[in-house]
C-alpha cells in the first residue's frame, strides 16, 4: 500500500510567537536614504513631532537656516520628506516652532519669576543658573545663534523671535526691575527704561562661544555671576 504523507507539524504558538517578533524587529532596522546615506530608525507615531524637532535642530546648527533642506531634517529624523509637512507647513515654520519648544519653558520660567516672596538677586541667581544649564549647556544656544547671525536676512524669523521670546522677557523683567528698586535692592532706575541691559551678557555669552571660544573658552557661569555682583552693589554716594 502507498504510504501517505505525514501532516506537518504544528509550529507550537510561541514558536509563532518568536517568529512574528523577530519579524517585527527587522522592520525596524534603519533604512537606505536618497543617495545610499544611512537614515536614522524609523521613529514611532506620537515621538514624530519631537523626532523632526531634534532633527531640525541639529541640521539648523550645522548649516544654518538657509543651507537647510528638508529632505536633510527628514533623513536624519528617519521619517519621509513628506511627513514633516503633516507636522509643519514649510521650513519657516518648522525652525518658528524649534524657536518655541527650545526657548519657550525658559521665557515662561522669566515670567512666571516672583519677587513677592524673594530678593530680586535670588531670583537673578536662579534664573541664570537654569541658562547655564538648560540653554548654554545644551544645543538650544545654536537657536539663540542662528537668530543672531541670519536674522537680519530673514526678517520674518527676527520679527517672531521678537514676539516669542525677547518682548516677552523684556516686560517681564521690567516689573521684576520695579519691584526691586521699590524696595531698595537696587539703585539703577533707568534699568527699567532699558532692560536690554540684563540680558546682555547672554547675548555677549552666545556669541563669544560662536566665534572665539576655540581659543579663548568663556566660563559663561562666572561671567553671570560677576554681573550680577555688580548689578547689585551699592552705588558710592
Amino acid at each position: 500500500m502507498p504510504r501517505h504523507a505525514e501532516p506537518a507539524k504544528r509550529q507550537p504558538r510561541s514558536s509563532a510567537k518568536a517568529g512574528k517578533a523577530k519579524t517585527s524587529k527587522l522592520k525596524t532596522k534603519s533604512k537606505r536614504g536618497a543617495g545610499g546615506g544611512k537614515m536614522v530608525r524609523t521613529a514611532a507615531v506620537p515621538d514624530r513631532r519631537e523626532a523632526i524637532l531634534a532633527a531640525a535642530l541639529h541640521e539648523f546648527s550645522e548649516r544654518g537656516f538657509a543651507g537647510t533642506r528638508l529632505d536633510d531634517v527628514a533623513r536624519r529624523a528617519g521619517v519621509a520628506k513628506g511627513t514633516i509637512y503633516l507636522y509643519f507647513s514649510d521650513k519657516e515654520v518648522l525652525f518658528q516652532d524649534l524657536i518655541r519648544s527650545a526657548l519657550g519653558p525658559v521665557v515662561a520660567m522669566i515670567e512666571a519669576a516672583d519677587v513677592s516672596h524673594l530678593p530680586l538677586r535670588a531670583v537673578m541667581e536662579r534664573l541664570s543658573q537654569t541658562l547655564v544649564r538648560d540653554v548654554f549647556g545644551t544645543s538650544r544656544k545654536n537657536v539663540i545663534r542662528l537668530v543672531l547671525t541670519e536674522g537680519s536676512r530673514f526678517p520674518k524669523l527676527a520679527e517672531f523671535y521678537y514676539r516669542e521670546v525677547i518682548s516677552r522677557i523684556m516686560a517681564a523683567m521690567r516689573e521684576l526691575l520695579k519691584a526691586a528698586i521699590a524696595r531698595g535692592e537696587i539703585d539703577h532706575a533707568a534699568l527699567v527704561e532699558f532692560p536690554q541691559l540684563i540680558g546682555a551678557p547672554l547675548v555677549l555669552a552666545v556669541m563669544w562661544d560662536a566665534l572665539f571660544s576655540r581659543w579663548s573658552p568663556l566660563d559663561v557661569e562666572k561671567l553671570l555671576r560677576t554681573y550680577i555682583d555688580i548689578l547689585f552693589a551699592r552705588s558710592r554716594p
